[in-house]
């Protein structure tokens, strides 16, 4: 089971940054934010609805398929299956956009023009891709890269070990973390349509981790045995802030740096710094200390 998780992981490394990367083909600076949260927010809204899948899986009695094997086989055939579509379907830019008149393609790339985070119709440079490494701005970006997901991984990650701890049975617990992961995707819909809409990435990002920051410090304050409500309350403000800066910090720098091949490269480094700082957040809530 390790071994298949090490290989889920190595070919699932660049889905993330390949689709960030992707989006700011098509969208201009002051739409990105907001187009990240919807490809984003489907994640998380999976995972919301994912509880409830669990909770219907893991009723099915059989003899030698366990209800987490129904699960992985479940939604595994639904990632394959999509996969496939969208390799088709998907185009490689607005000029190569099968379901686009010549017209619309026109207007994409004035709108690129206009307002994009790039230059239009960029040739592939392997020497571009790192120069804006010299920069003496990209090493803060790999801090905050670095330590901005420990809210978004303590979410992820342990919200259904946070709900446990109320008291709560295994399946009972997977039904109690939709609330808090639907509340997170309207939250994150909100807040990057506000961010975009006002041009402004900082406070935006600020907001939602205080936020965040707030839920962790009534869940390290009380006794969640004793005051379940406060503790499931908690949550919520803990996941309406943690999947915020994902989506803005990476549409800031995206939206500040015009070349595709420093984009492609920037954003595949720090979307991995970012998946390494979710290592911060694995202390956060131990077994012992329950």
């Amino acid at each position: 089971m390790l071994v298949l998780r090490l290989l889920l992981g190595a070919f699932e490394a660049g889905f993330f940054a390949g689709a960030v990367f992707y989006l700011t083909l098509f969208y201009t600076r002051g739409e990105l934010g907001f187009r990240i949260a919807i490809f984003f927010g489907s994640a998380l809204l999976a995972a919301a609805f994912s509880g409830l899948i669990s909770f219907g899986v893991f009723q099915i009695e059989h003899v030698a398929i366990k209800g987490w094997m129904w699960l992985f086989l479940i939604e595994g055939a639904m990632t394959v299956i999509i996969a496939i579509t969208a390799f088709f379907w998907l185009p490689a830019s607005p000029e190569s956009a099968w379901f686009l008149t010549s017209a619309e393609k026109d207007a994409a790339r004035a709108r690129s023009r206009r307002d994009s985070s790039g230059k239009v119709s960029e040739s592939y440079n392997v020497k571009e891709m790192f120069q804006h490494w010299n920069n003496w701005k990209f090493f803060p970006w790999c801090v905050i890269s670095f330590t901005y997901p420990v809210a978004f991984a303590t979410t992820s990650n342990f919200l259904p070990q946070i709900v446990a701890r109320l008291g709560y049975s295994t399946i009972k617990t997977n039904l109690w973390t939709v609330a808090p992961n639907a509340v997170g995707f309207v939250c994150l819909l909100l807040i990057t349509w506000s961010s975009d809409r006002q041009r402004e990435r900082t406070w935006h990002i600020i907001f939602a981790l205080a936020v965040s920051l707030a839920g962790l410090i009534i869940l390290a304050a009380i006794d969640p045995l004793r005051q379940p409500a406060v503790a499931y309350l908690a949550t919520f403000l803990l996941a309406a802030g943690a999947y915020v800066p994902s989506c803005l910090v990476h549409s800031w720098h995206n939206n500040n740096n015009l070349s595709e091949n420093a984009r492609a490269a920037t954003t595949g480094l720090l979307v991995g710094l970012g998946n390494l700082g979710g290592i911060l957040s694995a202390a956060t809530f131990r077994v012992e200390k329950k």
